[in-house]
């Protein structure tokens, strides 16, 4: 069976969890709203380079959407208690969702995946985001000079890390990215949805806190 993380019981302000010695406490934080002109998703690393960006197989209505990044308050006997971003959450509706599936692009089929595989966007630059085709699309345009200008900071905020922007000025569709978890690596996204069957999130999880 592919990776799947109980995101209900995560994705709760104040919810902990216990694994490796360490405790996770999970912390709401409230970004930027997102704006999807089209209502085709994407996540990605934005710095990574927008010509690799696929959105996925499952769209919403166009529209502006809240955008919540989880953060998790590690702590252990053995270290200084640390951050990360254990989480990225694009929330649709705030219907409870009844069910979650990884969040698939056009070729990908979970019944290839080994026992806890999954499909998942690349990151190198230790930045991930979900944002609209559009937006992402749009960066392919972009010089360095941009990049800097909006997701290149000398010292970063602390987790989330929230950087962005506008990135296509005729639909004001912006792209906010933040700090992935433990850096570079491969982060699988889930859609949940309603009873009825209606998306109510994605959310992409950075592989922080102990399977749930």
């Amino acid at each position: 069976m592919s990776y799947l993380p109980d995101l209900s019981a995560l994705l709760v302000e104040g919810a902990s969890f216990r694994g490796g010695g360490s405790a996770y406490v999970m912390q709401a934080r409230n970004l930027e709203a997102v704006v999807l002109p089209t209502g085709r998703v994407v996540g990605c690393d934005p710095l990574l380079g927008a010509d690799t960006a696929e959105p996925f197989t499952v769209s919403v209505a166009p529209g502006t959407y809240a955008l919540r990044a989880w953060v998790a308050l590690i702590s252990s006997a053995r270290a200084v208690p640390q951050t990360r971003t254990a989480a990225l959450q694009l929330l649709i509706s705030d219907r409870e969702a009844a069910r979650w599936e990884m969040a698939l692009i056009p070729g990908q089929d979970p019944a290839e995946l080994p026992g806890d595989g999954f499909f998942g966007y690349k990151v190198d630059a230790s930045a991930g985001a979900l944002a609209d085709e559009v937006a992402v699309r749009a960066l392919r345009d972009w010089t360095y000079d941009d990049y800097e200008a909006v997701f290149i900071a000398d010292e970063l905020p602390p987790p989330p890390s929230a950087l962005g922007g506008i990135t296509d000025k005729p639909t004001g569709a912006n792209v906010i990215s933040v700090s992935t978890g433990w850096g570079e690596g491969v982060y699988p996204t889930y859609i949940g949805y309603a009873a009825d069957g209606e998306p109510t999130s994605y959310v992409t999880d950075f592989l922080v806190t102990p399977v749930v």
